[in-house]
């Protein structure tokens, strides 16, 4: 999830995309806790533009219940069974994850597959605005907390936690170069010559893969949940809708387009990112935490900027998807959208950029 904080609807209302009457006898027979002589109330939580995700509560017990976006799902995509699946693989590592209680892949319970998992609470680091009390060893620490996080998941070796099949790692940095064009294809609402620029210098900067693993997809401090008395200790990992087998590094990559410490490398968050010069000065720069990454998973990061500019790649699309649902009125409370479209150009000129002053062959020509 992005965020803990509840949007501002009372929980009086019912939020889009949740039907609590139905819910009540799936939750009463499958989640621990509840109960048919409990109602059920929900507050969505705000800072999510992709899978929804509420606080499901009877008065006594909480919950978390995530679901896929309202509207059309492109294919492939907001995947509840899998992400479901991964966590609780991965519930016996040492990858911290919540806990799961149940799934529905039945249409007529919510309206399309969901599941629900432990209510935690903890914080979820958005921007530098989220963390203003911090000490320069509590972010030091916290970096320090989501690399290694990070190298414990792609050391978890996918077939002792039953998740052999879960993706095909052979050819994935190909496949996903593909598949994010074909993405784009789908959800495009305008021309964009630089993306075709993009996707051609990938394609010819495509490095071989080292040893695969379980990649998250979308690895960052918005989709962790840190202990709000030891920062320097990592809660849970959310947002698993991504989840395959793959080359680990994309994640890496994906973090350090989040990091914000690189010239060229755009804001997601009018706040400005965590990493950002604001807050304690003790936030790790890219450098700092390519280093990190590597002395913890002992993994070769020589050709990190190729995985940098994929990452940019890739958000650029999912933003594109966000901006289209936004146009069809299909995103919800929290999803701004005017300024999806101008970002969508910024993630994919700071591809190109990052690209241009790479030395690796192929990608920066």
């Amino acid at each position: 999830m992005s965020a803990i904080s509840p949007s501002a609807a009372g929980a009086s209302d019912v939020p889009p995309g949740i039907d609590l009457d139905r819910l009540l006898p799936f939750f009463a027979e499958h989640v621990p806790g509840a109960s048919l002589e409990r109602p059920l109330r929900a507050t969505m939580l705000t800072g999510g533009s992709s899978n929804l995700t509420y606080v499901v509560t009877d008065g006594v017990e909480e919950w978390v219940l995530r679901r896929q976006p309202l509207g059309h799902v492109l294919p492939t995509a907001h995947d509840m069974i899998r992400e479901h699946r991964v966590q609780a693989a991965l519930a016996s590592t040492n990858v911290p994850v919540a806990r799961m209680f149940a799934v529905c892949d039945d249409p007529a319970v919510n309206g399309g597959p969901f599941y629900v998992m432990e209510r935690m609470h903890g914080v979820v680091l958005g921007s530098v605005d989220d963390c203003p009390h911090y000490t320069d060893d509590d972010a030091r620490n916290a970096a320090g907390a989501l690399v290694d996080v990070l190298a414990r998941l792609h050391a978890v070796d996918p077939a002792s936690v039953g998740l052999s099949e879960f993706g095909r790692p052979d050819g994935y940095l190909e496949r996903q170069v593909r598949r994010w064009s074909q993405q784009w294809e789908r959800s495009k609402q305008r021309e964009l010559p630089e993306i075709d620029e993009l996707v051609r210098r990938l394609n010819a900067a495509i490095p071989v893969s080292g040893p695969p693993a379980i990649v998250h997809g979308d690895y960052n401090f918005r989709n962790v949940m840190l202990d709000a008395d030891d920062p320097g200790r990592l809660l849970a990992v959310f947002d698993w809708e991504m989840a395959t087998l793959g080359d680990p590094l994309a994640d890496l990559g994906l973090m350090l387009c989040y990091w914000g410490r690189r010239d060229g490398l755009p804001p997601f968050s009018s706040r400005g990112e965590i990493g950002a010069s604001q807050g304690p000065q003790a936030w790790p720069s890219n450098a700092e935490l390519i280093a990190m990454y590597e002395r913890a998973s002992g993994r070769s990061v020589e050709q990190v900027d190729f995985y940098v500019v994929l990452a940019l790649y890739k958000l650029a699309v999912i933003m594109e998807g966000i901006y289209s649902r936004y146009r069809q009125g299909l995103t919800v409370e929290g999803v701004g959208g005017d300024h999806i479209e101008e970002l969508v150009t910024t993630l994919v000129h700071a591809g190109l950029a990052i690209a241009g002053e790479s030395g690796l062959p192929g990608l920066s020509r």
